[in-house]
């Protein structure tokens, strides 16, 4: 499964985690320095839903933000026939 939405296409970004030591200038100090950066990735909040797609009930991989604006549409829950249950 590749981490992208199926609706708006949200995929995994690359960024920076930076980490900085000393004491602020503000503060009374130097001022902060940079000590590493490390390569790192964010990640989409993508959720399994039941939605239709054409028409047809499928499970895809959406974003929470396009779920919550509604951009999906979720498929009815299937009813289970009495005579299964016996």
């Amino acid at each position: 499964m590749s981490r992208i939405c199926a609706i708006c296409g949200k995929a995994p970004q690359t960024g920076n985690h930076i980490v900085r030591h000393g004491l602020a200038k503000y503060k009374g100090g130097i001022g902060l320095h940079t000590t590493a950066v490390t390569r790192r990735r964010f990640l989409p909040n993508l959720k399994r839903v039941h939605a239709l797609v054409d028409g047809t009930p499928r499970t895809i991989y959406a974003c929470a933000a396009c779920i919550k604006a509604g951009r999906v549409t979720k498929a009815p829950v299937r009813k289970v026939p009495a005579a299964a249950e016996a």
